[in-house]
């Protein structure tokens, strides 16, 4: 593989994965809330929705529409706007439920992980760090006078797999902060934080703009 990606390349890509993972933002904030509102098994089912994104975003990059949506300032709004709304949509839900007057029914395990990886899922998708990311900087990294596909999946494994890395980290974070969750008055400040957080978030995603 090195003689398709030169070690220095190589090594500076790792670097940049690294930062990105461990940078607060959407997708953690997203793994270390399920982590801590339904335990560790939800916040992993989480990560693996936010990773099957990135490996669509991969794909997208590899067959080159990363390049073509990174050039559409239409597309690129579109789904930054899309994110955004749905972060607004997760923070509204969480202060909501805070104010409710009667506790929901706990989500069955399955029902819960499956709910963990479909949020998962869109909040991936909609992250404005990982669009940016897919559709600007990782193509970078690729020479295109060798096999991109190679290079591209290559590349793309070992992004999904210092990402998931780090988000298994907050994942169990979070779980240590479920046993302080389960006193309610604590529980509905936390879901209020969380909301507001979301929607700050909703915030900055919507006021990010494309490089020219």
């Amino acid at each position: 593989m090195l003689d398709l990606i030169p070690t220095p390349t190589l090594l500076a890509y790792v670097g940049l994965v690294v930062a990105i993972a461990i940078a607060p933002g959407p997708n953690v904030l997203f793994v270390m809330t399920q982590s801590a509102w339904r335990g560790p098994r939800a916040g992993f089912h989480a990560a693996a929705g936010i990773e099957t994104a990135n490996s669509l975003y991969v794909l997208l990059s590899a067959i080159g529409l990363a390049s073509v949506i990174a050039a559409s300032g239409a597309a690129f709004e579109i789904i930054k706007w899309a994110g955004a709304a749905y972060l607004a949509w997760l923070g509204f839900q969480a202060i909501r439920a805070s104010f409710s007057k009667s506790d929901t029914p706990p989500l069955a395990t399955g029902e819960a992980s499956a709910k963990a990886w479909r949020d998962g899922l869109m909040v991936g998708l909609g992250n404005p760090k990982t669009i940016l990311f897919f559709l600007a900087l990782f193509p970078q990294f690729i020479d295109p006078t060798k096999p991109v596909w190679t290079q591209s999946l290559f590349l793309g494994a070992i992004t999904i797999v210092i990402d998931f890395g780090a988000q298994t980290i907050y994942a169990l974070a979070g779980g240590v902060m479920s046993k302080a969750l389960s006193h309610n008055p604590v529980k509905r400040w936390f879901q209020r934080g969380i909301g507001g957080a979301f929607m700050g978030l909703a915030v900055v995603a919507a006021t990010i703009r494309r490089a020219a």
